[in-house]
């Protein structure tokens, strides 16, 4: 392939693509706003192009982005995760400027992005689903579907934004009274999130497992799967640890969940990669949820357990290449656990260190190992994007092995400057109900003692150890 690729994001996923676009021999193109001028994904890129001074609102900017595609002559666009990644108006103005969008349909995009439309698609497929409603009417009407679905179905309830997406624009309602209550907020916030008021309701499962499914599809009509992902341990419904395959104890219900999923792909007529994702409850009942229609920041771990390069089947497909393997092909090979280290404290609600320089930076490695970050020594965080600082993914023949070797490398990790989340995950592998794989969504609020961990020392004192270590190893702590 001889194709110019740009590479709307930033970050950890910035790089990924970029590498991948260079495997293929193409050459790939960065955009980047102004606070992002000492980012590592426009040294790595062939070309870099500066949008605007930011922050964010240039890399969401769908002209400035196509314009730096057509300046830079661009074949396609790769939106990564996040910003304008699941986005159908993005991909509809691709579209009209003959631009290939590395991605579903702006149709299916559309179609899966607004929740209500995703849910008819699968009733009419026969895809399980959790009770729910159409968009709740406006004014009282609204009001009066939503208390009759709470008196049918019983609270608690989850009030959801149409257009949600990524864990937002979702709220949880214990009783009427809360429901009467926030419905008006759920709107506004909806409005100013999404520009779509529209919320409707869901019936709650009560503490199940996350469980998703990466799928592949190409023109040709061939849906694959490539096996399940456990996403359950979260925070306010942002996933925080990863896990392939998941740990349900029943490998014919996680058999009958894949095939749910190539299902409900081939329902919607999707083309490109893909993630469906499922609730399953204690009685081991799963329900659709969504189909997210963009590489996830999980993909790592299926890629570590399979050996298939997603993001590379991504832009092939995206050019009309046909998959290359069957579903037999698919193997399953041991386990596999991701991480993202964040600048964060853990202790303060996660709470993002954004302003705060890494003075020290000394990453882990070893058999079985991957990083996917853009994190350096004498990198300043930005306070205007995520706190994701890299992303560590650790692969094993058995699970405790792969448990052992995450505890290992998170030992290894040395970052000096901001609060991060590796103390807590260090709590978390050493965890027997996480070692037996016993966890749910509620896990980290029945387990408040991952939180009890002692305060990582002043930043002299963390850099006087390590340049410590380095001396008793007999190693130059300052060459480069």
């Amino acid at each position: 392939m001889k194709k110019k690729i740009l590479v709307a994001n930033r970050g950890e996923i910035a790089i990924r693509l970029i590498r991948a676009i260079q495997e293929l021999d193409c050459t790939a193109v960065a955009v980047f706003e102004k606070p992002d001028e000492r980012s590592r994904h426009i040294r790595l890129a062939d070309e870099a192009v500066l949008l605007g001074d930011g922050p964010r609102k240039d890399y969401l900017d769908i002209a400035k982005v196509i314009q730096a595609a057509k300046r830079t002559g661009a074949d396609a666009i790769h939106p990564g995760y996040g910003f304008l990644a699941e986005n159908p108006e993005f991909a509809k103005a691709c579209e009209a400027e003959g631009i290939v969008f590395i991605g579903p349909s702006s149709k299916v995009i559309s179609d899966l992005g607004n929740k209500v439309i995703a849910r008819q698609i699968m009733a009419d497929a026969g895809i399980p689903m959790v009770p729910g409603t159409e968009n709740l009417s406006h004014g009282d009407a609204g009001v009066q579907e939503a208390k009759a679905f709470g008196a049918r179905y019983g609270y608690p309830v989850m009030l959801k934004a149409t257009s949600g997406g990524g864990g937002r624009g979702i709220r949880l309602i214990e009783n009427e009274f809360q429901l009467i209550e926030q419905i008006p907020v759920a709107r506004s916030e909806a409005l100013a999130a999404f520009n779509d008021d529209s919320v409707y309701l869901e019936k709650v499962v009560i503490n199940p497992k996350h469980v998703e499914v990466q799928i592949l599809a190409d023109k040709a009509g061939k849906t694959l799967h490539l096996g399940t992902r456990d996403c359950s341990i979260q925070r306010r419904n942002q996933k925080l640890i990863e896990i392939a395959p998941s740990r349900v104890g029943n490998p014919e219900l996680l058999e009958k969940i894949c095939q749910t999923a190539v299902k409900a792909a081939k329902a919607a007529n999707y083309l490109n990669a893909g993630t469906v994702e499922f609730l399953i409850d204690k009685d081991f009942n799963y329900y659709f949820m969504e189909i997210n229609t963009r590489i996830q920041v999980e993909h790592t771990v299926t890629e570590m357990v399979t050996g298939i390069d997603i993001v590379r089947n991504q832009i092939k497909l995206a050019f009309g290449y046909e998959l290359s393997f069957g579903q037999e092909d698919v193997q399953i090979r041991g386990h596999a656990i991701e991480v993202r280290i964040n600048a964060e404290d853990p202790k303060n609600n996660f709470m993002p260190e954004g302003g705060k320089k890494v003075s020290v930076y000394r990453s882990t490695g070893g058999f079985g190992v991957r990083l996917d970050g853009f994190v350096y020594q004498g990198y300043e965080i930005p306070e205007v994007y995520d706190s994701l600082l890299v992303k560590m993914t650790v692969h094993g023949f058995t699970w405790d092995e792969t448990v052992e070797r995450m505890k290992r490398c998170l030992k290894n990790f040395a970052i000096v400057g901001p609060k991060t989340t590796i103390p807590f995950y260090l709590n978390v592998v050493d965890d027997p109900d996480f070692i037996k794989g016993d966890f749910n969504t509620s896990y980290l609020d029945t387990h408040p003692h991952l939180f009890h961990y002692e305060e990582e020392v002043g930043e002299a004192g963390k850099l006087a150890k390590l340049i410590a270590e380095i001396h008793h190893r007999g190693e130059n702590p300052f060459a480069s």
